[in-house]
């Protein structure tokens, strides 16, 4: 077997409910850092997708990148600066986030390039010093853009939406019940919200 299929073989081990997702989907998908010229460009994206559905926030995003040139780096989003951003189709906390980060990135208090070796609490203590930028967006940062295994965003709607399909439960699963749960998977967590949100995926299709 492989990595991933053992690790998925691993999560239904500690939780028979994931069986059936585990059996349609597959083995989990790799994880590897990305490369350092993504991450800024990555985390501005991030920051463009807290609270909105999928389709707005890539619509909004696309946006943004025009409004930046077609290449987001620290200086074309203050070159942009905050007016033509919030005209993209930002809110005015989101612009203003952007702009910090940038500047964050420019005076190194956000150290991209060593990101890859910094631990994730590391991360999370940088990344969330700026402002209007929360856990949310830097623990998909974490999963997506440094492939960390072991993030668990139990505030993530879609994560407590699958975590519920799966374990057949009525009402959605709390924020903090969600957490206490996921203790039994550390090591693999971001898999495991991986399969929560295919979950929604397949219910959404099945409809």
């Amino acid at each position: 077997m492989t990595l991933r299929s053992d690790i998925a073989a691993d999560i239904v081990r500690r939780d028979r409910a994931f069986r059936s997702v585990v059996e349609r989907i597959g083995p989990v998908p790799s994880r590897r850092p990305a490369p350092v010229a993504e991450r800024f460009p990555s985390l501005i994206s991030s920051i463009t997708s807290q609270l909105l559905a999928t389709g707005a926030a890539r619509t909004i995003h696309a946006r943004v990148v025009d409004a930046c040139g077609g290449v987001v780096t620290t200086q074309s989003v203050l070159e942009a600066g905050p007016d033509v951003l919030r005209a993209a189709g930002l809110s005015r906390t989101k612009a203003a986030a952007m702009i910090d980060l940038a500047r964050h990135a420019l005076d190194g208090r956000v150290r991209v390039a060593r990101h890859g070796r910094m631990r994730d609490h590391e991360v999370i203590e940088e990344i969330t010093a700026v402002h209007g930028v929360g856990p949310w967006t830097t623990q998909m940062y974490l999963m997506h853009t440094l492939g960390r295994r072991d993030v668990w965003p139990t505030g993530d709607y879609g994560v407590r939406q699958g975590w519920s399909l799966i374990h057949g439960l009525e009402e959605l699963i709390t924020d903090k019940e969600l957490r206490l749960r996921g203790e039994r998977f550390v090591g693999v967590r971001s898999d495991v919200a991986w399969y929560c949100w295919q979950a929604v995926h397949l219910h959404r299709t099945s409809q």
